[in-house]
């Protein structure tokens, strides 16, 4: 590791520690990374970028703190400090995805759900509904009565008219999509919003050398537990047979649960479509028509 100066000055006026040293990381694609090394000893990840959308990094601190609050849940890299333009965070030091961690994956991401929120799109435990981000667009969050509203009007219909809007969603595919919301909730039964990650694809899950998982990169908000299952199906995931083994042992699943990953996975799809296009909207399209 050298020592980059303007990173390093700019961490150390927000953690009032010296920086001794810094390196690059690869594989962010949105901000960028530099791991740090304090003179206390500590091992950190700043994250940076030069114009960030409004209350970027505060949606990623919060979200942080608010999965990281329940006790046995999943763990969660520590905030050390943040401003308008980047975050720093607590190292996680990356082993390998073992059986023990699959198991202990699944049990506290049981205790995570379990922990609840004050409603949907809820994004900490005094009720709020501020807007986030879901990789580089905008991830609204006012609240709803029923989790089949906030999923049709807060995560399927403004991706799919975005997608419509880039050209990457089809007349066709939108009137495919669209017929399986009004029946949103008699497909996926009502359980009162848990306290949700809301991108827990494999790329959000750092697998410690502690011997544990840790989560990175929320969207989180009260949603539908099932939602972040179905993202880890989505792109797959190692190990993931004993995470929702573990995790159904907990706390057990609704009947025919695999059958709804599908609707859940419709989100991330769209999303995917509105950033990359390719044949995501496709899958979208594809998915409901399974339920016609």
């Amino acid at each position: 590791m050298t020592r980059q100066p303007v990173i390093a000055r700019r961490a150390e006026a927000l953690l009032d520690s010296a920086v001794i040293a810094t390196a690059p990381v690869a594989g962010g694609d949105i901000a960028t990374a530099t791991k740090l090394r304090l003179s206390d000893g500590t091992t950190a990840l700043m994250k940076t970028h030069p114009r960030p959308p409004e209350g970027f990094f505060a949606a990623e601190m919060r979200g942080l703190r608010w999965l990281g609050a329940v006790e046995a849940g999943v763990p969660v890299p520590e905030v050390l400090a943040g401003d308008d333009e980047c975050v720093i965070l607590r190292w996680v030091e990356q082993g390998k995805p073992g059986a023990e961690a699959a198991t202990a994956f699944g049990t506290a991401l049981a205790a995570t759900h379990a922990a609840g929120a004050p409603g949907y799109g809820a994004v900490d435990d005094a009720g709020a509904h501020t807007d986030g981000f879901i990789g580089r667009l905008p991830l609204a969050n006012r609240g709803a009565d029923s989790w089949a509203e906030f999923y049709a009007e807060r995560r399927v219909l403004p991706y799919l008219r975005l997608g419509r809007d880039r050209g990457s969603v089809t007349e066709d595919q939108v009137s495919v999509i669209e017929s399986v919301l009004p029946r949103l909730a008699e497909l996926v039964p009502e359980e009162g919003p848990a306290r949700v990650h809301g991108d827990l694809w494999n790329g959000n899950v750092l697998w410690g050398h502690d011997g544990h998982a840790h989560i990175i990169d929320p969207a989180a908000h009260g949603g539908h537990r099932e939602t972040d299952l179905a993202m880890l199906s989505l792109f797959g995931l190692p190990q993931l047979a004993k995470v929702l083994d573990a995790y159904d042992a907990t706390a057990p699943l609704g009947d025919g649960w695999r059958d709804r990953v599908g609707l859940h996975q419709l989100h991330p799809l769209l999303v995917h479509a509105c950033l990359f296009g390719g044949g995501y909207a496709a899958r979208a399209a594809a998915v409901v028509s399974a339920f016609a």
